[in-house]
């Protein structure tokens, strides 16, 4: 048992070398031992630290039990041992007014601080922490602990939030986000970041730098795999400045068309269907030209027909995709009008008479469609009240040659 020594006490020496008796020794971790109190405190926690199993039990019984005077007198001294304010910080099962005093003493290790602040369950230890700013800034790892940690209070959460906004999100910018996704090797993240409108004032745009990281987590694709060619002038001119309340409008009618569709609507998609909408217009058509399957999901549902459009434009989007979306009538008819003259998708069956059944789709194109179909899915389509009176009756003639009649 060996431990850097601070009381000048040669009884103290004795016990921590373990050049002491056995008995005497017991009765220091016991507490019994007529000591000074910071001899005491600095042999506690030497033995509480220790392999010895009898020491080790006796000493932290005796520790959880201190008398809060003793603990001041203690932990407040200017000549405390390390180890003790150590200790005090980052075990549990300790008195709350011994991790409040090493929480106010400024010699207290910032790591063992982030320790105390990850694993007390006393919201006030989290209050005090949370007014010390100065100790925040120079130890992020304390202010992530407090905004981690569920027994904080509302106040030591807005304290805690409002210094890493001040002091960390600002500094992080749109430059320093990018190189931070270029380290993880995520180029095409990086490439979204650094082009996007929000990137240019997240504080503008109601985001923070967790948005910003997380919009960038659903790109998939890499600008030199996206092609923009299909939108004509006639498309960016329809470019517009939104409000607020469109673009809540929009939140709103996606997840009423999500739920008339029977889809699950857990808080996890409502918060990233939430956190796409804070973009404006430009930034969400680059998403939905290089996001991933979540983000297609849910922008294919965007009333803007240059949104919706620039999904079908993905380079990523599957076949079973474009099979949904072709049902789906809610979409634009400029969207299903592409599918249907698109060659590779038209050659799906299953695309095809989606787009037949679909009251949406441009009547030229559906009746183009009517030929490649089944017998059965055109006597079908002859009764089918949903799609339009010509489309209905080229059905009927078509499924009426094929049977003779």
């Amino acid at each position: 048992m060996s431990s850097e020594i601070v009381s000048s006490n040669p009884v103290v020496a004795s016990l921590i070398e373990g050049k002491a008796p056995r008995p005497a020794q017991v009765a220091a971790a016991r507490g019994v031992l007529p000591l000074p109190e910071a001899d005491l405190i600095e042999v506690l926690v030497t033995f509480a630290t220790s392999d010895d199993r009898e020491l080790s039990d006796y000493a932290r019984a005796t520790l959880r039990t201190q008398d809060d005077t003793v603990l001041t007198n203690v932990l407040t001294s200017e000549s405390v041992p390390l180890p003790a304010l150590t200790y005090f910080a980052e075990t549990s099962d300790v008195p709350e007014k011994a991790q409040e005093l090493v929480v106010q003493n400024s010699r207290t290790p910032a790591s063992s601080i982030a320790v105390l602040a990850q694993g007390t369950k006393s919201s006030h230890i989290l209050d005090l922490l949370s007014i010390n700013q100065q100790l925040l800034i120079q130890a992020p790892a304390v202010l992530e602990a407090i905004l981690k940690n569920p027994v904080r209070t509302s106040e030591a959460d807005r304290r805690a939030s409002e210094t890493k906004k001040e002091f960390f999100e600002k500094e992080r910018g749109t430059e320093q986000i990018a190189s931070e996704l270029r380290a993880q090797g995520k180029e095409a993240a990086a490439e979204f970041i650094e082009n996007s409108e929000f990137g240019k004032d997240l504080d503008g745009m109601g985001m923070d730098v967790e948005d910003a990281l997380f919009l960038a987590s659903l790109i998939e694709s890499p600008d030199s795999e996206v092609d923009d060619s299909w939108m004509g002038l006639e498309y960016i001119e329809e470019f517009f400045e939104e409000t607020e309340a469109d673009r809540q409008a929009i939140v709103d009618k996606i997840l009423g068309e999500m739920k008339y569709e029977g889809m699950d609507l857990p808080s996890e998609r409502i918060s990233i269907l939430n956190r796409i909408m804070k973009m404006g217009m430009k930034d969400r058509v680059k998403l939905a030209m290089k996001g991933d399957r979540e983000a297609r999901n849910i922008l294919i549902r965007d009333p803007n027909r240059i949104v919706a459009g620039a999904v079908v434009a993905n380079p990523r989007i599957t076949e079973q995709e474009i099979e949904k979306i072709a049902a789906m009538r809610s979409v634009p008819e400029d969207i299903l009008r592409k599918i249907a003259s698109d060659r590779q998708w038209a050659r799906s069956y299953v695309i095809a008479h989606n787009l037949a059944r679909n009251p949406r789709t441009p009547i030229a194109n559906a009746m183009n469609i009517l030929s490649r179909l089944q017998l059965r899915d055109l006597a079908a389509l002859s009764k089918n009240k949903n799609i339009s009176d010509a489309v209905r009756r080229q059905a009927l003639r078509l499924s009426q040659t094929r049977t003779g009649k």
